[in-house]
Protein backbone atom coordinates (compact mmCIF):
# COMPACT_ATOMS: atom_id res chain seq x y z
CA UNK A 1 0.00 0.00 0.00
CA UNK A 2 1.29 3.59 -0.87
CA UNK A 3 0.90 6.81 1.24
CA UNK A 4 -1.25 7.98 -1.65
CA UNK A 5 -3.85 5.30 -0.69
CA UNK A 6 -3.54 6.08 2.64
CA UNK A 7 -6.48 8.71 4.24
CA UNK A 8 -4.87 10.34 7.12
CA UNK A 9 -1.85 11.56 8.43
CA UNK A 10 -2.36 8.40 11.41
CA UNK A 11 -2.38 5.81 8.48
CA UNK A 12 0.61 7.23 6.94
CA UNK A 13 2.75 6.96 10.17
CA UNK A 14 1.48 3.69 11.58
CA UNK A 15 2.35 2.25 8.06
CA UNK A 16 5.80 3.44 8.50
CA UNK A 17 6.19 2.70 12.18
CA UNK A 18 5.04 -0.75 10.61
CA UNK A 19 7.50 -0.98 8.39
CA UNK A 20 10.90 0.70 9.49
CA UNK A 21 10.13 0.66 13.80
CA UNK A 22 9.39 3.51 15.97
CA UNK A 23 10.39 6.75 14.40
CA UNK A 24 12.22 9.79 16.93
CA UNK A 25 9.92 12.15 18.21
CA UNK A 26 11.51 14.91 16.42
CA UNK A 27 10.63 12.62 13.19
CA UNK A 28 7.06 12.64 14.09
CA UNK A 29 6.56 16.42 15.01
CA UNK A 30 8.11 17.11 11.50
CA UNK A 31 5.71 15.14 9.63
CA UNK A 32 2.90 16.46 12.14
CA UNK A 33 3.32 19.70 11.80
CA UNK A 34 4.88 19.38 7.76
CA UNK A 35 3.53 16.96 6.02
CA UNK A 36 3.16 18.38 2.34
CA UNK A 37 -0.79 16.68 2.24
CA UNK A 38 -1.80 15.88 6.14
CA UNK A 39 0.52 18.25 7.73
CA UNK A 40 -0.74 21.08 10.23
CA UNK A 41 0.65 24.07 8.60
CA UNK A 42 0.22 22.71 5.24
CA UNK A 43 -3.81 22.73 5.93
CA UNK A 44 -4.69 24.94 9.20
CA UNK A 45 -5.39 28.54 9.06
CA UNK A 46 -3.31 28.45 13.55
CA UNK A 47 -3.24 32.24 14.45
CA UNK A 48 -5.98 33.95 16.12
CA UNK A 49 -8.88 33.64 17.49
CA UNK A 50 -10.36 31.51 14.67
CA UNK A 51 -7.12 29.22 14.80
CA UNK A 52 -5.43 27.17 17.80
CA UNK A 53 -3.37 30.05 19.17
CA UNK A 54 -2.21 33.59 19.21
CA UNK A 55 0.86 35.32 19.59
CA UNK A 56 1.67 38.12 20.88
CA UNK A 57 1.49 40.63 17.21
CA UNK A 58 -2.03 39.19 17.30
CA UNK A 59 -2.52 40.43 20.51
CA UNK A 60 -1.36 44.19 19.96
CA UNK A 61 0.22 46.22 17.48
CA UNK A 62 2.50 47.66 20.89
CA UNK A 63 4.61 44.74 20.66
CA UNK A 64 5.88 44.65 16.55
CA UNK A 65 6.22 48.56 17.77
CA UNK A 66 8.74 47.98 20.16
CA UNK A 67 10.51 45.67 18.22
CA UNK A 68 10.85 47.71 14.98
CA UNK A 69 12.26 50.09 16.94
CA UNK A 70 14.36 47.72 19.14
CA UNK A 71 16.16 47.03 15.27
CA UNK A 72 16.64 50.00 14.06
CA UNK A 73 18.14 51.48 16.92
CA UNK A 74 20.87 48.98 16.65
CA UNK A 75 20.89 49.75 13.23
CA UNK A 76 21.55 53.60 14.06
CA UNK A 77 23.94 52.61 17.09
CA UNK A 78 26.07 50.21 14.03
CA UNK A 79 26.31 53.27 11.70
CA UNK A 80 23.32 53.06 9.87
CA UNK A 81 24.63 50.80 7.31
CA UNK A 82 23.39 50.17 3.51
CA UNK A 83 22.07 47.42 2.01
CA UNK A 84 20.91 45.69 5.16
CA UNK A 85 18.46 42.41 5.14
CA UNK A 86 15.34 43.08 7.80
CA UNK A 87 14.38 39.63 8.51
CA UNK A 88 11.81 36.95 10.16
CA UNK A 89 12.25 33.59 10.78
CA UNK A 90 8.74 31.87 10.84
CA UNK A 91 6.46 35.46 9.65
CA UNK A 92 3.20 33.44 10.37
CA UNK A 93 0.43 35.89 8.88
CA UNK A 94 3.07 38.49 8.45
CA UNK A 95 1.02 40.82 11.29
CA UNK A 96 4.27 41.27 12.92
CA UNK A 97 6.57 42.21 10.66
CA UNK A 98 4.01 44.45 8.73
CA UNK A 99 3.61 46.11 12.53
CA UNK A 100 7.59 46.38 12.68
CA UNK A 101 7.39 48.07 9.29
CA UNK A 102 4.87 50.81 9.95
CA UNK A 103 7.16 51.34 13.38
CA UNK A 104 9.93 52.10 11.30
CA UNK A 105 8.75 54.36 8.74
CA UNK A 106 9.86 57.17 10.34
CA UNK A 107 13.44 56.42 10.97
CA UNK A 108 15.57 58.21 8.27
CA UNK A 109 17.31 56.09 5.61
CA UNK A 110 15.92 52.75 7.23
CA UNK A 111 13.71 52.14 4.50
CA UNK A 112 15.49 52.78 1.86
CA UNK A 113 18.43 50.69 3.09
CA UNK A 114 16.42 47.24 4.20
CA UNK A 115 15.83 44.50 2.31
CA UNK A 116 12.99 42.52 3.58
CA UNK A 117 13.53 38.57 3.95
CA UNK A 118 11.63 35.88 5.43
CA UNK A 119 12.34 32.42 6.47
CA UNK A 120 9.34 30.06 5.76
CA UNK A 121 8.50 26.48 5.59
CA UNK A 122 5.03 26.30 4.61
CA UNK A 123 4.26 26.46 1.18
CA UNK A 124 0.70 28.01 2.23
CA UNK A 125 2.06 29.99 5.05
CA UNK A 126 4.35 31.52 2.26
CA UNK A 127 1.38 32.37 0.31
CA UNK A 128 -0.67 33.89 2.63
CA UNK A 129 2.07 35.81 4.25
CA UNK A 130 2.83 37.12 0.68
CA UNK A 131 -0.67 39.43 0.79
CA UNK A 132 0.91 41.61 3.98
CA UNK A 133 4.31 41.72 2.44
CA UNK A 134 4.10 41.86 -1.16
CA UNK A 135 8.07 43.16 -1.02
CA UNK A 136 9.48 40.31 0.63
CA UNK A 137 12.02 37.43 -0.69
CA UNK A 138 11.33 34.36 1.08
CA UNK A 139 13.57 31.47 1.84
CA UNK A 140 13.40 27.74 2.89
CA UNK A 141 15.47 27.94 5.42
CA UNK A 142 18.35 30.15 7.61
CA UNK A 143 21.13 29.24 5.51
CA UNK A 144 19.72 31.20 2.37
CA UNK A 145 19.67 34.78 3.95
CA UNK A 146 22.06 36.97 1.67
CA UNK A 147 25.37 37.78 3.13
CA UNK A 148 24.45 41.25 4.56
CA UNK A 149 24.42 42.80 7.67
CA UNK A 150 21.33 41.01 9.18
CA UNK A 151 18.49 42.67 11.41
CA UNK A 152 16.42 39.46 12.41
CA UNK A 153 13.47 38.47 14.62
CA UNK A 154 12.53 35.30 15.47
CA UNK A 155 9.20 35.27 17.73
CA UNK A 156 7.77 31.63 18.43
CA UNK A 157 10.41 30.17 15.59
CA UNK A 158 11.97 28.08 17.97
CA UNK A 159 9.36 26.41 19.99
CA UNK A 160 8.07 24.74 16.95
CA UNK A 161 11.29 23.29 15.67
CA UNK A 162 10.94 19.23 16.46
CA UNK A 163 13.14 18.02 19.64
CA UNK A 164 13.95 14.33 20.56
CA UNK A 165 13.21 13.76 24.07
CA UNK A 166 15.74 11.29 26.29
CA UNK A 167 14.48 10.11 30.24
CA UNK A 168 17.84 9.35 32.93
CA UNK A 169 18.38 5.47 33.18
CA UNK A 170 21.61 5.41 35.72
CA UNK A 171 24.91 6.40 33.67
CA UNK A 172 22.48 6.47 30.72
CA UNK A 173 19.59 7.74 28.80
CA UNK A 174 16.39 6.13 26.93
CA UNK A 175 15.25 7.67 24.06
CA UNK A 176 11.07 8.11 24.14
CA UNK A 177 10.09 7.23 20.73
CA UNK A 178 7.03 6.96 18.47
CA UNK A 179 5.69 3.84 17.62
CA UNK A 180 2.22 1.45 18.07
CA UNK A 181 0.54 0.26 21.06
CA UNK A 182 -0.99 -3.40 21.22
CA UNK A 183 -4.67 -1.46 19.16
CA UNK A 184 -2.19 -0.07 16.34
CA UNK A 185 -2.46 3.76 18.23
CA UNK A 186 0.69 6.02 18.16
CA UNK A 187 2.50 5.68 21.76
CA UNK A 188 5.12 6.99 23.25
CA UNK A 189 7.81 4.15 24.20
CA UNK A 190 11.52 3.94 25.03
CA UNK A 191 14.65 2.58 23.78
CA UNK A 192 17.11 0.64 25.32
CA UNK A 193 19.46 2.49 27.89
CA UNK A 194 22.76 4.18 26.18
CA UNK A 195 25.32 6.94 26.90
CA UNK A 196 24.55 9.73 25.08
CA UNK A 197 27.89 12.13 24.77
CA UNK A 198 25.63 15.60 24.21
CA UNK A 199 23.85 14.90 27.21
CA UNK A 200 26.70 13.95 29.23
CA UNK A 201 27.12 17.48 31.26
CA UNK A 202 23.23 17.00 32.54
CA UNK A 203 24.76 13.76 34.51
CA UNK A 204 25.30 16.53 37.26
CA UNK A 205 21.78 17.83 37.16
CA UNK A 206 19.55 15.10 36.39
CA UNK A 207 18.02 11.99 38.12
CA UNK A 208 16.86 8.73 37.24
CA UNK A 209 13.29 9.17 35.52
CA UNK A 210 14.28 12.82 34.54
CA UNK A 211 13.41 14.40 30.85
CA UNK A 212 16.03 16.03 29.05
CA UNK A 213 15.09 17.44 25.55
CA UNK A 214 17.44 18.37 22.43
CA UNK A 215 16.06 20.24 19.15
CA UNK A 216 18.57 19.04 16.51
CA UNK A 217 17.84 21.87 14.28
CA UNK A 218 18.73 24.66 16.65
CA UNK A 219 22.44 24.84 17.01
CA UNK A 220 23.41 24.80 13.43
CA UNK A 221 20.50 27.69 12.75
CA UNK A 222 21.70 30.01 15.52
CA UNK A 223 25.13 29.58 14.28
CA UNK A 224 23.87 30.61 11.06
CA UNK A 225 22.77 33.80 12.53
CA UNK A 226 25.60 34.59 14.82
CA UNK A 227 28.08 34.10 12.24
CA UNK A 228 25.68 36.44 9.78
CA UNK A 229 26.01 39.30 12.68
CA UNK A 230 29.52 38.55 13.44
CA UNK A 231 30.45 38.88 10.21
CA UNK A 232 28.50 41.81 8.61
CA UNK A 233 26.67 43.51 11.54
CA UNK A 234 23.46 43.31 12.50
CA UNK A 235 21.22 42.03 15.94
CA UNK A 236 18.53 38.71 16.14
CA UNK A 237 16.13 39.07 18.84
CA UNK A 238 14.85 35.48 20.18
CA UNK A 239 11.30 35.85 21.47
CA UNK A 240 9.92 32.28 22.78
CA UNK A 241 8.63 30.69 26.06
CA UNK A 242 11.01 28.34 27.93
CA UNK A 243 13.84 28.94 30.20
CA UNK A 244 17.79 28.82 30.22
CA UNK A 245 17.80 24.69 30.57
CA UNK A 246 15.58 22.04 29.46
CA UNK A 247 14.43 19.71 31.95
CA UNK A 248 10.98 17.78 31.92
CA UNK A 249 8.66 16.84 28.92
CA UNK A 250 7.16 20.14 27.39
CA UNK A 251 5.71 18.63 24.31
CA UNK A 252 2.12 20.18 24.02
CA UNK A 253 -0.31 20.20 21.32
CA UNK A 254 -3.11 23.06 21.25
CA UNK A 255 -6.26 22.61 18.98
CA UNK A 256 -9.08 25.15 19.54
CA UNK A 257 -7.08 27.01 22.50
CA UNK A 258 -7.02 24.08 24.38
CA UNK A 259 -4.58 21.35 25.36
CA UNK A 260 -4.85 18.01 23.39
CA UNK A 261 -3.05 14.82 22.66
CA UNK A 262 0.02 14.91 20.67
CA UNK A 263 -0.58 11.58 19.11
CA UNK A 264 -4.35 11.65 18.81
CA UNK A 265 -4.75 12.77 15.09
CA UNK A 266 -1.82 14.12 13.79
CA UNK A 267 -2.03 17.20 11.75
CA UNK A 268 -5.03 18.63 13.65
CA UNK A 269 -3.08 20.43 16.62
CA UNK A 270 -0.25 22.36 16.89
CA UNK A 271 3.09 20.67 18.71
CA UNK A 272 5.10 23.05 20.23
CA UNK A 273 7.81 22.78 23.03
CA UNK A 274 9.68 24.32 25.26
CA UNK A 275 12.96 26.26 23.97
CA UNK A 276 16.27 25.55 25.87
CA UNK A 277 18.04 28.97 26.00
CA UNK A 278 20.80 27.93 26.88
CA UNK A 279 21.36 25.47 24.06
CA UNK A 280 20.81 29.13 21.74
CA UNK A 281 23.47 30.78 23.79
CA UNK A 282 25.93 28.14 23.19
CA UNK A 283 25.34 28.44 19.78
CA UNK A 284 26.07 31.77 19.28
CA UNK A 285 29.62 32.32 18.78
CA UNK A 286 31.14 33.94 17.48
CA UNK A 287 28.37 36.66 17.95
CA UNK A 288 27.57 37.50 21.35
CA UNK A 289 24.58 37.23 23.24
CA UNK A 290 22.71 39.28 26.01
CA UNK A 291 21.65 37.74 29.27
CA UNK A 292 18.28 36.52 29.22
CA UNK A 293 15.15 38.78 30.03
CA UNK A 294 11.42 38.16 30.49
CA UNK A 295 9.30 39.51 27.79
CA UNK A 296 7.64 41.75 30.13
CA UNK A 297 10.69 43.67 31.49
CA UNK A 298 11.99 43.63 27.57
CA UNK A 299 9.13 45.30 26.93
CA UNK A 300 8.86 47.62 29.86
CA UNK A 301 12.68 48.66 29.21
CA UNK A 302 11.91 49.95 25.66
CA UNK A 303 8.69 51.88 27.00
CA UNK A 304 5.59 49.92 26.22
CA UNK A 305 3.49 51.38 29.30
CA UNK A 306 4.09 54.90 27.50
CA UNK A 307 3.53 53.55 24.20
CA UNK A 308 0.10 52.00 25.91
CA UNK A 309 -1.06 55.31 27.95
CA UNK A 310 -0.46 57.14 24.77
CA UNK A 311 -2.78 55.20 22.27
CA UNK A 312 -5.52 54.47 25.36
CA UNK A 313 -5.78 58.61 25.20
CA UNK A 314 -8.03 57.84 21.86
CA UNK A 315 -9.61 54.85 23.16
CA UNK A 316 -12.98 54.24 24.96
CA UNK A 317 -15.27 51.99 25.94
CA UNK A 318 -14.60 48.15 24.84
CA UNK A 319 -11.51 49.38 23.12
CA UNK A 320 -10.08 50.83 25.72
CA UNK A 321 -10.69 47.42 28.42
CA UNK A 322 -9.46 45.28 25.09
CA UNK A 323 -6.09 47.57 25.47
CA UNK A 324 -5.75 47.38 28.98
CA UNK A 325 -6.07 43.76 28.71
CA UNK A 326 -3.41 43.34 25.67
CA UNK A 327 -1.23 45.22 27.42
CA UNK A 328 -1.38 43.10 30.39
CA UNK A 329 -1.13 39.92 28.60
CA UNK A 330 1.82 40.97 26.89
CA UNK A 331 3.90 42.22 30.33
CA UNK A 332 2.63 40.62 33.33
CA UNK A 333 4.53 38.03 35.26
CA UNK A 334 0.99 35.89 35.45
CA UNK A 335 0.77 36.09 31.57
CA UNK A 336 3.06 36.32 29.23
CA UNK A 337 5.58 38.48 30.96
CA UNK A 338 7.75 35.79 32.53
CA UNK A 339 6.67 33.17 30.38
CA UNK A 340 8.77 34.17 27.22
CA UNK A 341 11.98 34.97 27.41
CA UNK A 342 14.03 37.32 24.93
CA UNK A 343 17.93 36.87 24.00
CA UNK A 344 19.99 38.78 21.54
CA UNK A 345 22.77 38.23 19.07
CA UNK A 346 24.86 41.06 18.64
CA UNK A 347 28.34 41.68 16.87
CA UNK A 348 30.88 41.57 19.73
CA UNK A 349 32.61 45.14 19.48
CA UNK A 350 29.07 46.73 19.03
CA UNK A 351 26.20 47.74 21.76
CA UNK A 352 23.55 45.27 22.37
CA UNK A 353 20.07 45.83 21.69
CA UNK A 354 18.06 48.14 23.58
CA UNK A 355 16.18 46.69 26.75
CA UNK A 356 18.80 43.39 27.43
CA UNK A 357 22.17 43.92 29.27
CA UNK A 358 25.43 41.99 28.13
Amino acid sequence: MTEATLDTLTDILAARITRTGPMTLADYMAEALLHPDHGYYSTREPFGSAGDFVTAPEISQMFGEMIGLCLAQCWIDQGSPAPFALAELGPGRGTLMADILRATRAVPGFHDALELHLVEASPRLEALQSEALPAATWHAQVHDLPEMPLFLVANEFFDALPIRQFQRDGDGWRERVVGLNDKGALTLGLTTPAPIAALQHRMEDTRDGDIVELCPALPAAVSEIGTRIATHGGAALIIDYGDWRSLGDTLQALKGHHATDPFADPGSADLTAHVDFEAIANATAPAAHTRLATQGVFLERLGITQRAQTLAQRLSGDALTNHVAAHRRLTHPDEMGDLFKVLGLYPSDAQPPAGLEP
